[in-house]
């Protein structure tokens, strides 16, 4: 295969989500069930070993969506397909995740180690333990949300072009840095939306889900054009600056 191309500084956070929400409306239910149980399959087995095939699945039925082809609920396990790179992908994620979670744990050992060592423990004792271990849980979101933002194109990527995990990772790394701002824009709309979600006792949360992969799915056909949109560029000729005004669309 060649080299797969991307474009830079096409991304809209708020059209994009509005552009996520028209493709799937009038499926909205449906979507919903698969992006619902796949996300509870993927949190059902330890160490997330089904995250990447549940992303895989929940992508493959957008794509089939986008593509305007039928979707139906089976489709998600067809993110089996992909179990492997999907978890290669993955681990770049949990990984650090399982590593930053039980770092997190040892100040909690210490303090309990030094209560236990007090004939008459001082509550007191517990504040500066318990600060170094809010300081740890921050950290730890603020690592995982850079990591998760670079792996935003990994799973369309495993979907669409059957590529390895790591390679799939590498890429996605390199178009999300070269659409950086774009990219902020849109993570930090996603982190808004989940505020919103959780304020409307959590259940809000389940019900932007599939809008915020749809929007993802939109994000990333902007930044990797439908498979032959540049074999229709003639290779001598740079395109014009109106030739890109429609690229990603899948209208």
């Amino acid at each position: 295969m060649s080299e797969i191309q991307f474009k830079t500084r096409v991304i809209r956070p708020v059209e994009c989500m509005k552009e996520g929400w028209e493709l799937i409306k009038d499926q909205y239910w449906l979507i919903f069930a698969i992006t619902l149980v796949g996300m509870l399959i993927a949190g059902a087995v330890p160490f997330g070993i089904l995250l990447g095939a549940m992303m895989c699945g929940i992508y493959f039925c957008l794509f089939q969506k986008m593509n305007g082809q039928a979707v139906s609920f089976g489709d998600l396990f067809k993110g089996f397909d992909f179990f492997v790179p999907g978890l290669v992908a993955s681990l770049v994620l949990i990984l650090p995740a399982i590593l930053f979670g039980i770092l997190a744990y040892i100040p909690l050992v210490l303090m309990q180690i030094s209560l236990m060592q007090s004939n008459n423990p001082d509550p007191s004792l517990m504040i500066p333990y318990l600060s170094f271990f809010a300081v740890e849980i921050l950290i730890l979101w603020i690592v995982l949300g850079i990591i998760h933002t670079f792996v935003l194109f990994a799973y369309p990527l495993i979907v669409e072009y059957k590529l390895s995990g790591m390679a799939a990772f590498k890429l996605s790394a390199k178009a999300v840095w070269n659409n950086l701002g774009g990219i902020i824009g849109f993570v930090a709309l996603e982190v808004a939306m989940m505020i919103i979600g959780y304020a409307l006792c959590l259940v809000g949360v389940y019900l932007m889900l599939p809008i915020m992969f749809a929007g993802a799915l939109v994000v990333y056909r902007k930044v990797f054009p439908s498979l032959d949109y540049f074999s229709n560029i003639p290779s001598n000729i740079p395109p014009s600056p109106s030739a890109y005004q429609n690229a990603g669309s899948y209208n």
